[in-house]
């Protein structure tokens, strides 16, 4: 409900203009590759009800006061507006106001997210991994149903009511949910004691550590030779605090790589985050792409109802798949099923009704040509190079399903007459809504490797890592679309991405043929030993 909300007030605020969305898209990027890996220690580090307790308030509270800011903004932006000297500053402030608070929401969400999906599942379900993947598949499916009709709801208070009233909506929503939710999390966790008990990493190996660093650099003796740790503690205390916590951050994401790195699954991992680098999904990419070649807004409304229960096929694959062939083979399925639906939208490319067009190339770079330069205008489509629905947030969990209802971003959007066929779009949006069932299917897959094979020491900072990559490669589409908006160049972008989804793919493989590997060799050592027990 937020994540629509929010790319909708922006678009208001700033009247109807895509700087502030495309600043906050930035900024909430920027900020998980950051701090991806701080939050993910900090979870590590702290007992698991506090860190879901503290994730889940600083979420609702911040969401919370971004809305009284907002509600201000927009009952008082009339008066704000007549003074014309104080407007610049006034405003400023409160678009920074309203994107540090959003910010800080999403990174409370990214946190509560590993917490809860990828830690306390696991530990819920203990060894039974079928138990596991079944609530793994259950979990997508409410995301998918409640992606759907969440939007549906505020959207529906703000398009009969105002935008204050929106505000105030979901104002009241979140106050409420916080105290469900942190009723609801501390029953679980009263339910399911092995929750109390946590792996502890030991913190006074990191502070000897830095206090060697420190000693080195004053050419003193090293800390082990110290008579007694009562001594050292005192010793680590003298250091400098800003040193230490400027060290430790440091310390902390360049560890938190390592430790990604080194992990079983780290191509699986890298796999899924070359994903997040397509236009082929029902972002704003795609549909202001529609829009375009004649697509109406109430066909994509049926579309997305058909990727929804495409998503929703692809959590029932995943379950079947597993339950007969195990994880790694899941994968490989879902990966050949995936790419062989987006063949589709290469094909549309070249496809009658088509406005793939590489000579758009050529326009862009003759900037001496005034007959190019006409053509070039004449060609123009007005679409936002970086535009995004605004119903779904900028830079979004590809794993969910957001509405779209796109009239009111693109209410000064020209579409094209309509193309001479519609083959070309069929095949790009059958290819796209196939291929849900084999994405979430991988998704779910990757997901369930990560939660098995990370030790529990180490599950938050390398989830943190893993929510820094998607949001890098999710950047790197940001990129490409701004480098080539135009409709005539979308076909290129198709085959970009397909490219990427392929190197992603091809990564699972290598992964899945050590995995395939490395379990025939157990299972080969289990079966012989019983045979030869003085071995």
């Amino acid at each position: 409900m937020w994540h629509f909300a929010m790319s909708v007030f922006l678009i208001e605020l700033y009247g109807h203009n895509l700087l502030l969305t495309a600043v906050f898209g930035l900024v909430v990027a920027g900020s998980v590759l950051v701090f991806g890996a701080l939050i993910g220690d900090w979870i590590d580090r702290k007992p698991r009800n506090k860190v879901a307790h503290a994730s889940l308030f600083i979420q609702n509270s911040s969401v919370t006061a971004c809305c009284v800011v907002l509600m201000l903004v927009f009952s008082y932006k009339a008066e704000i507006e007549q003074m014309w000297h104080g407007w610049f500053t006034v405003s400023v402030f409160c678009y920074a106001v309203v994107i540090i608070l959003a910010d800080l929401a999403n990174l409370a969400s990214t946190a509560l997210t590993i917490t809860i999906q990828k830690d306390w599942i696991v530990v819920i379900t203990g060894d039974n991994r079928g138990q596991l993947a079944g609530m793994n598949a259950a979990i997508r499916r409410m995301d998918q149903v409640i992606n759907i009709f969440a939007p549906l709801s505020v959207g529906q208070v703000m398009t009969w009511a105002s935008n204050v009233i929106g505000c105030g909506f979901i104002l009241g929503w979140n106050l409420i949910s916080l105290l469900v939710e942190f009723i609801f999390l501390s029953r679980v966790y009263q339910l399911v004691p092995p929750l109390a008990v946590k792996s502890q990493q030991n913190a006074g190996e990191y502070e000897l550590k830095l206090l060697n660093i420190f000693q080195n650099m004053h050419n003193e003796a090293p800390t082990e030779q110290k008579s007694s740790p009562e001594m050292q503690r005192k010793s680590v205390t003298k250091l400098p605090l800003c040193f230490r916590k400027m060290h430790r951050m440091l310390c902390t994401c360049r560890d938190g790589w390592k430790a990604y790195y080194r992990q079983s699954v780290f191509l699986a991992g890298l796999g899924l985050a070359f994903l997040y680098t397509t236009v082929l999904g029902f972002d704003c990419i795609t549909t202001g792409y529609a829009y375009t070649q004649g697509i109406s807004g109430s066909l994509l409304s049926i579309l997305m109802a058909l990727s929804a229960f495409s998503g929703l096929m692809g959590t029932i694959l995943f379950t079947k798949l597993r339950k007969h062939y195990g994880l790694a083979v899941t994968g490989v399925v879902s990966s050949l099923l995936h790419v062989s639906c987006l063949m589709l939208c290469v094909f549309s490319v070249f496809a009658p009704g088509s406005p793939f067009d590489l000579g758009i190339f050529s326009l862009l770079t003759s900037k001496n040509s005034s007959l190019n330069h006409k053509t070039l205008q004449k060609n123009q489509l007005h679409i936002y190079p970086f535009q995004r629905n605004i119903n779904q947030p900028i830079l979004p969990d590809r794993s969910s399903i957001h509405w779209t209802n796109n009239t009111v971003l693109l209410d000064s959007v020209h579409g094209s007459d309509h193309p001479e066929s519609y083959i070309s779009i069929i095949l790009l949006f059958s290819g796209v809504i196939l291929a849900r069932i084999g994405l979430w299917s991988f998704d779910l897959t990757v997901t369930q490797l990560l939660q098995e094979n990370i030790p529990e020491s180490e599950r938050g900072i390398v989830n943190g890592v893993q929510s820094s990559m998607n949001y890098l490669m999710d950047l790197v589409h940001f990129i490409m679309v701004i480098l080539a908006p135009q409709p005539q160049q979308f076909g290129l972008l198709v085959i970009i991405s397909l490219l990427f989804v392929i190197t992603g793919h091809v990564m699972y493989f290598i992964y899945a043929k050590k995995y395939k590997i490395k379990e025939t060799v157990i299972q080969t050592n289990s079966e012989r030993k019983p045979q030869n027990p003085s071995i």
